[in-house]
């Protein structure tokens, strides 16, 4: 209790005064330390606002110059996808054409192959084979060889024509992401520090899916509208070619055409000239032909003329003979007599004339069958070649597509 009632130690004034000092020298240390940490910290937040807004200045510029990078690229693409879309339309111009020359092809071989098996009717010595038949089948073998090169070239133009979609295709692709990222960062430039709807994104720092370098974002584009004039230069190539494809096989068709019909003119004219010939030779067999009855009949006449007086002669003899004795001479009279019915006889016997003239008649009647033969022959002819040939021939048309 003593203990409890005895006072505290007590500190020496020195101590207080000590004390006293050292807590002011502790409070203005730490006073300065806090007015030099105040100090670093407005110098900091001075710092890193200047430093912000610098690089939020730094981006921004990024950003509107990325703008007008894709704003060109956009523009590049936009350019060349109307060049191919445009090439393509009039590909397909192009295209028509070539199946409309293809299509007018057919009908001028079914013509050329319908004269040929017309003229495959030829009877006789006509069935040959003429300088008609040859321009014939040189122009059934033009038109084959033009109908399988136009087939060949549509089916090159309907390639060009994919390859301009598939170019066109990668374009419109293209363009749509040009757009798209056009569109966000027409956005991230809108956006400020003052905008309304604006938060933290903790996973926008992760790089997630196929980021590409700048480089090869240029040479994606590039390479699109390298493919897409490349595919325009082969496109105005291919419209030359079907250019001068066309002009070279109308004139062809039409050249050749022409030939035939040449040659089917003179044909007819040179058959219409054998028939004429001809015609002139039958009439001149018939006028032989009249004139070697005629002849025959006198013949014939004169033989049947030459009876009475064999008959006369021999009646003399035969009375003659009757005389009586030595009056049975061999008298002047009677060798007259001898020889005259000798003479008639041997002229009547002799008939070679006669068999010549009916042998002759015989050759010229032969000589009628055949020129009558002939000359139908050449009829039928100049009714294949002049009727069924040339006229259908009219109804030929080349166009120049």
């Amino acid at each position: 209790m003593a203990r409890l009632l005895q006072d505290p130690s007590k500190f020496h004034p020195s101590e207080w005064h000590a004390a006293n000092r050292m807590q002011r020298a502790s409070t203005e240390s730490q006073k300065s330390r806090s007015e030099c940490v105040v100090a670093e910290s407005w110098r900091l937040v001075d710092e890193i606002e200047k430093t912000t807004q610098k690089t939020q200045s730094d981006v921004n510029k990024k950003i509107e110059q990325r703008r007008e990078e894709i704003k060109f690229w956009k523009q590049e693409l936009d350019n060349k996808l109307e060049q191919i879309a445009h090439e393509t339309d009039v590909l397909f111009t192009f295209k028509n054409r070539l199946e409309r020359a293809l299509e007018s092809c057919k009908e001028p071989l079914v013509v050329a192959q319908k004269c040929l098996l017309y003229r495959q009717r030829r009877v006789g010595i006509d069935l040959v084979h003429d300088e008609v038949e040859q321009e014939l089948l040189k122009e059934a073998e033009v038109l084959q060889g033009i109908i399988a090169l136009l087939g060949r070239t549509l089916k090159q133009t309907n390639e060009q024509i994919r390859q301009n979609r598939a170019a066109k295709y990668n374009l419109d692709m293209d363009l749509k992401d040009k757009f798209t990222a056009l569109t966000i960062d027409d956005y991230c430039a809108s956006l400020t520090n003052d905008t309304s709807h604006i938060v933290y994104a903790d996973n926008a720092m992760k790089l997630e899916g196929n980021f590409v370098s700048p480089e090869d974002w240029i040479d994606f584009s590039n390479i699109n509208v390298e493919k897409a004039d490349k595919q325009r230069n082969n496109s105005l190539a291919l419209k030359a070619l079907i250019d001068s494809i066309l002009s070279q096989t109308a004139n062809d068709m039409c050249k050749q055409c022409e030939m035939v019909n040449i040659a089917f003119r003179n044909r007819v004219k040179e058959v219409k000239d054998a028939k004429h010939k001809l015609e002139t030779l039958l009439a001149m067999v018939m006028d032989e032909i009249a004139s070697q009855e005629k002849n025959i009949a006198a013949l014939k006449k004169a033989i049947a003329d030459k009876e009475g007086p064999v008959k006369v002669a021999q009646t003399r003899l035969e009375a003659r003979n009757h005389r009586p004795n030595v009056e049975l001479c061999y008298d002047t009279v009677q060798c007259s007599l001898m020889n005259e019915v000798q003479e008639i006889t041997k002229n009547i016997q002799r008939q070679d004339a006669l068999a010549q003239a009916e042998t002759e008649l015989k050759r010229l009647s032969c000589r009628q069958l055949s020129l009558e033969e002939d000359i139908k022959v050449k009829e039928h002819t100049l009714y294949i070649d002049e009727v069924l040939c040339m006229q259908m021939r009219e109804s030929v048309c080349i166009n120049n597509y």
